[in-house]
């Protein structure tokens, strides 16, 4: 079941942050034709920033924005259309008239729903804020609209729009709620401070550790939103056993994030593109040599990536280091370009023996350029140009393989954009994605599209033999069975898109739409 109005935020609406936008992007195309101009996404007005994806429009929603931009209580809203294939409705939102404001709000929140706020730093301000702005927004909205015998549903996108969901739960109840954590904060936290998370799972206790690691207040709204909306979700059972032990609350239904495949080019226009990509890639990758690699030995290099949020052990990045420093110690039958696109990462580019590592921090798309340092002779040089403005799929797509060994991964949209791309990858079973390509590979082929390594707290040195072990068995394919990997990628993509996994956005519809709270 739909509902007629679809209200849904994040912080990543028309910013690019993380996977989340990857989440939302994707698959407006198939919203906007179930719903068209249904859908309509909030997210925070950052001014020239929020510009690069939003185009504002002063005719949508004329009226309603006249009325809320004229009241002295409520957010200053735009109004226009996010710059994504769908062209949604978008509505930024200015808070800015809640800072004076926000101790009285978290003591409404303290007194309403318990949420602690007296321990917040960082960005929680700004996102709490953010939130309740658009709780008004939302119920101003649905108000303006007069229609009570329709549906309206809010989703909101992790803690940083929590306050929504509580708002509306305290002011508008008629607009249901639909909160989706991605990642626990203190799951994440627990990882991301070198805690053993999972040998020690079922002994954690969640507030105990929000009190350890300094995340009271996030894990506060965020437990609190998991048991006041109508419909909680998460991405992965991973995620989803997350919640339960460290949220007391399970989730009502898990929401697998899907991939919208029309944008892959096909046939002979991904040919020319691939290969267009290799010509710059091998350009990039010859401008980073040391006279330890002949040039002559370059054409023949195996292009491998990774990339993803700049988080060392939970990305897996340490472990792909690690394999790439072994194997440049190892007689290889083919020299290796390494391609670590991070964002905001700063190291040295190096080549030992046959393998060359390149950093290349930036994030999407390359509208500055590759800044790699302290190699500062390719700011500026034709290689350097050549990627400018780039997107990363404009990469990837030029890619023999990618490696994603995370040892935290909620889903996993780099393992899962790779294989749309015909790219075989390598995940592990740490990633929602893993878990689910491991079930839905096709059984008895002898070399999957997806190479699934299996992880722990402490087999780190399993893992780097295992990420060596598949990048030497691809290196050893032959030119048949390289494409029966390509197809079989192929086949397992078609599985995962949005028009597969919608049906579990829609059983999370009715459910908010059903509930009784």
């Amino acid at each position: 079941m739909i509902p007629d109005y679809i209200f849904e935020t994040s912080w990543e609406v028309c910013n690019h942050v993380g996977g989340i936008h990857t989440v939302l992007v994707s698959r407006v195309p198939l919203m906007q034709a179930m719903n068209k101009d249904r859908v309509i996404f909030f997210g925070p007005d950052l001014g020239q920033h929020s510009d690069l994806e939003f185009r504002e429009d002063n005719r949508l929603l004329r009226k309603w924005r006249e009325q809320v931009n004229g009241n002295n209580e409520m957010p200053n809203v735009r109004t226009g259309r996010w710059k994504t294939a769908g062209e949604p409705i978008a509505i930024l939102i200015d808070y800015k008239h809640l800072w004076n404001k926000k101790n009285n709000l978290y003591k409404w929140a303290w007194d309403e729903f318990g949420v602690q706020s007296h321990a917040a730093y960082g960005d929680y301000d700004d996102s709490c804020l953010f939130g309740y702005a658009t709780g008004q927004a939302m119920e101003s909205l649905y108000r303006f609209t007069g229609d009570k015998q329709k549906s309206f549903v809010a989703h909101v996108h992790e803690w940083q729009t929590g306050f929504a969901a509580l708002y509306l739960r305290a002011n508008c109840p008629e607009v249901r709620s639909i909160f989706t954590t991605h990642a626990t904060g203190i799951g994440r936290s627990i990882a991301g401070n070198g805690k053993p998370l999972y040998d020690y799972f079922t002994r954690y206790n969640g507030d105990q550790m929000a009190e350890e690691l300094n995340m009271v207040s996030k894990h506060s709204v965020e437990k609190q939103v998991a048991h006041h909306c109508d419909c909680f979700t998460t991405v992965s059972e991973l995620t989803a056993r997350e919640c339960e032990q460290l949220l007391d609350k399970k989730p009502d239904v898990v929401t697998p994030n899907g991939f919208e495949l029309k944008a892959v080019p096909e046939g002979k226009e991904y040919d020319k593109k691939r290969q267009e990509t290799r010509q710059i890639l091998g350009a990039v990758y010859k401008r980073f040599l040391t006279d330890t690699c002949e040039t002559e030995q370059t054409d023949d290099a195996l292009m491998i990536a990774i990339s993803g949020r700049l988080e060392w052990k939970n990305k897996g990045i340490d472990v792909f280091l690690q394999a790439m420093e072994r194997l440049s110690q190892e007689q290889i039958e083919r020299p290796i370009a390494a391609f670590v696109m991070i964002p905001y990462l700063n190291r040295t580019s190096w080549t030992r023996g046959k393998v060359t590592v390149i950093f290349l921090p930036y994030y999407f798309p390359l509208t500055e350029g590759v800044i790699t340092n302290p190699c500062d002779s390719f700011i500026g040089s034709k290689e350097a140009k050549m990627i400018t403005g780039k997107s990363y799929y404009d990469l990837l797509i030029g890619m023999d393989m990618t490696v994603f060994p995370s040892y935290y991964e909620p889903w996993g949209y780099t393992p899962m954009e790779s294989i749309a791309y015909k790219i075989p990858t390598v995940t592990t079973d740490l990633a929602g994605y893993g878990v689910w390509a491991e079930a839905s590979i096709k059984k008895g082929e002898t070399f999957p599209a997806v190479t699934v390594i299996h992880r722990t707290d402490s087999n780190e040195t399993e893992v780097v033999e295992r990420i060596m072990l598949s990048i030497r068995r691809f290196m050893a394919l032959d030119q048949k069975t390289a494409e029966a990997v390509s197809k079989a990628a192929t086949r397992l993509a078609k599985k995962s898109t949005w028009e597969r996994f919608f049906t579990y956005y829609e059983k999370a519809y009715t459910i908010a739409m059903k509930s009784e709270k």
